[in-house]
């Protein structure tokens, strides 16, 4: 138990850490009114995700550890579909539903194409 915990410790904090240096590093090459920073931490996870989940279907032999880091800790801390789900609603408050309505259909769509993506890497 203790050491599962530790696993997903570690993993999220290197997740998070990842997160904010996606936000920083697209806060400064991107506009603000599209929320990039959130849709490329959602994009870069449903494809690591795929990979991931490919991989542990063709080596289960990996250890659960390993597994519970990556997937609960490090993608847990980094992806952000609660942020995504929140800039979608500002972008409404805001006035810029069309946006939103955009924001919200791109970031499900090639999420899941990553997904698949991702998964179809391991196939």
């Amino acid at each position: 138990m203790l050491s599962s915990v530790l696993a997903i410790a570690v993993g999220g904090s290197v997740g998070a850490l990842a997160r904010f240096g996606v936000a920083h590093w697209t806060m400064t090459a991107w506009p603000k009114a599209f929320p990039l920073a959130t849709f490329a931490v959602n994009l870069i996870g449903c494809l690591l995700i795929g990979i991931l989940y490919g991989l542990w279907l063709h080596r289960p032999e990996f250890s659960p550890l390993l597994r519970q880091g990556l997937f609960i800790g490090f993608l847990g801390a980094f992806t952000t579909f609660s942020t995504f789900s929140l800039d979608a609603l500002r972008l409404m408050e805001n006035g810029e539903a069309l946006l939103a309505i955009g924001y919200i259909l791109l970031s499900v769509c090639v999420c899941l194409l990553a997904t698949w993506a991702g998964l179809a890497l391991t196939r």
